[in-house]
Parts: C-alpha cells; structure tokens; sequence
C-alpha cells in the first residue's frame, strides 16, 4: 500500500456561492480503506462525488495511477459507487442487478455467470441469486450493492454512508463483512461516514473534514489518541477539555494548572511559558478512587459522582469537579472485580497517568 492511487491536487468546489471545498490535497494510497469522516456539511459527500466524475471542481486537479482524470466521465473512470439508498432495480433478481454492468459490456453468458456466482459467494447471497430485492433485509439488499460494485473490479470502489438505513446490530456486523471484503479483493476504498466508531473500526486511514477544508488525516489510532486541533479532539469520540496555561516549561514537562492544582505533563510539541493551550483526556484515561481508598491526594483532583451509568463491561461516571466542571470516566472490569458500584453523590478521588494527557495549543486550534 505504498503507491498512491488516487492524488488529489488543490481541488475547491462552490455550490451557489458557498464554499464546499477549500483547496483539498489528498493522496490515496493503492488497495487502503480510506474513511472521509466529518459532520453534515462538511463536503465528504462532495469530494466523493467529484472523485466519481459526478461534479467537476473549479479549482485543482484529480489524478488516477499518474494520469489527470478532472474531466473524465464516470462511465470511463474505472470507479463504481454504493449510494445510500443501494439504487437497486426493483424488476430484476438479485443475479441480474449484480450482472447488469457485465451485460453492458457485453460479455459472453458464461463469463457473466462465473464473475456473479462468485461475488455472491463473497457475499454470502448465493442462495438469494432469484429473488427480488423487495424480499430481502436491508443488510442482504446493501450486499447485492456491494456485489453489484465489485463484480466490475473497478480500481477504487466509493461507498456514500451505506449503512445509513441499517439498524445498529446490523451495522456492526456489515461493518465486519465490508472489511472482509475489502481484504479479500485488494481493492482501494473510500468510504464516507459521520459516525466516528465506524471510522475508528474500519479505516487504515482517516480524513478528517470540516467545513470544507482537512483538519487531519491518519491511522484510528493517531486521530483518536493525538488529535491535532480541538475540533477533532471533540469529534472523535468524547473528551474532557482542560483550558489552562503552561505556567513552567522543560524540554520534556510543562507544568499546567487543571481545576487549582499543579500537573505535570509531557511536552511533545514544544510549548512555551505563557501559552494557552487545552489539555485533553479520554474518559477511558480517568481512574477514580472512593476517598477512603486514597492516602496521598497530591496528583488528584476531587469530584461528586453525578450520574452512574452501566454498560455491561464498562460503568461510566458523569463526574462533578470542585468548579462545577462536568466531566466523564470509563471504569472497565476486569477478571478479579467482583463488582464495580458507585453511589449519586459519592465523594471520589479522579487521577490519570502524566503522558496520557493530550496537550493542544490554541494557536494550533
């Protein structure tokens, strides 16, 4: 996956008179599912579209494997698309709408019926080959989509939020399966969501977007764990925001004040005395100790339990700070708890490991 596939070159877009896209670069690396990840309006949708040949930018360039393809049509683009309403044709069976592009191009009867069995097979429709798609589940019709799509081996395969009318175990599960497929075939996917866990679970990349422009691209694990700006602190799943001032700075440790008390934190982007900056901590970072459980208090900070909420696995804790602050804490069991019970009301001590704490400046946010 280290040659680019896809480059895009400084491309912007306008819909009457707005700013859909604002100088977009972007490289897209051959046989990688790459996730276009924003809020409603941030132009993901857009930029699939133009990748497609759906839209033309007015600014910039898109180019496939070293050749500018802008101006391609879509027919000749060598992409299909898995829309959000599928676009099945409603009068044909399953075996016919996966065989619909392969009869455009007129292929021989046998070839045809090689390449749809086995894409079925892949996508465990076989059985399914005659029916129509009125009788099948959502999960099953956004399947005859997908198989629809590859039958082609197009070079990239686009997928517009295709689990958008799935109900939420079965976009877990298709979250699993489209994986798999996109494994099993090689095939590069660009796939658009607004939902943060299905880009975390799913992508080898992401792109995060907002308000027409990129505000990070990387693996789950980098966008989560070290966001670059506060925007995609906030998006990506929850966090608690410290705003603060870096009061003493070393190489290696600024000392910050968090809620009246001093907290050492790494220094990972070379901050100054003096400048404003948000600490971030996932709820996950959080451990919370009952007060009669703690003997020295220096690095913690006090807190009210607020709201108790079960989860199975996990108990999450709405916590309240000495400033009235709300925050939250994931407390996770493990083997040898037994139980993990907090009563409304509790008097709890809130502690984190120096270094799990994620410092943003602001002139970065």
């Amino acid at each position: 996956m280290n040659e680019n596939l896809i480059e895009i070159k400084s491309v912007s877009k306008h819909f009457h008179n707005h700013l859909v896209l604002d100088d977009i670069n972007l490289e897209i690396k051959n046989g990688e599912f790459l996730t276009l990840l924003g809020p409603s309006g941030c132009g993901k949708t857009t930029l699939l579209r133009l990748l497609a040949g759906f839209e033309q930018p007015e600014k910039g360039s898109i180019w496939l494997q070293g050749k500018n393809i802008t101006k391609t049509p879509p027919e000749i683009r060598n992409v299909n698309m898995v829309f959000q309403s599928y676009a099945l044709f409603p009068h044909m069976t399953v075996y016919e709408n996966v065989a619909f592009g392969l009869r455009c191009q007129r292929m021989a009867n046998d070839v045809i019926a090689e390449k749809v069995k086995n894409v079925l097979d892949m996508v465990k429709l076989s059985k399914f080959a005659q029916r129509k798609p009125s009788i099948l589940s959502g999960g099953q019709q956004q399947r005859v989509a997908i198989a629809r799509a590859v039958v082609n081996q197009p070079m990239f395969l686009l997928l517009d939020e295709p689990f958008s009318a799935l109900d939420y175990s079965l976009r877990k599960n298709m979250r699993i399966e489209l994986k798999e497929i996109q494994r099993s075939l090689g095939i590069t996917f660009v796939f658009v969501t607004h939902d943060q866990e299905e880009a975390l679970q799913m992508s080898d990349r992401i792109v995060v977007m907002n308000q027409g422009i990129i505000e990070q691209i990387g693996r789950p694990r980098d966008v989560y764990e070290e966001p670059t700006n506060l925007f995609v602190a906030k998006f990506i799943g929850e966090a608690n925001i410290f705003e603060t001032v870096v009061s003493k700075n070393t190489p290696k440790q600024v000392e910050v004040l968090i809620e009246g008390k001093v907290f050492q934190c790494q220094n990972k982007k070379q901050l100054h005395e003096g400048q404003s900056v948000s600490v971030m901590l996932r709820p996950e970072d959080l451990r919370v100790w009952g007060q009669r459980e703690v003997q020295d208090s220096s690095d913690m900070l006090p807190g009210i339990v607020e709201k108790v909420i079960y989860k199975g696995s996990t108990v999450d804790l709405i916590l309240r700070l000495a400033s009235n602050k709300l925050i939250s804490a994931s407390e996770f069991f493990d083997e040898d708890d037994e139980k993990l019970e907090y009563e409304v009301g509790e008097k709890v001590w809130i502690h984190w490991t120096s270094g799990w704490e994620v410092i943003i400046p602001h002139d970065e946010a």
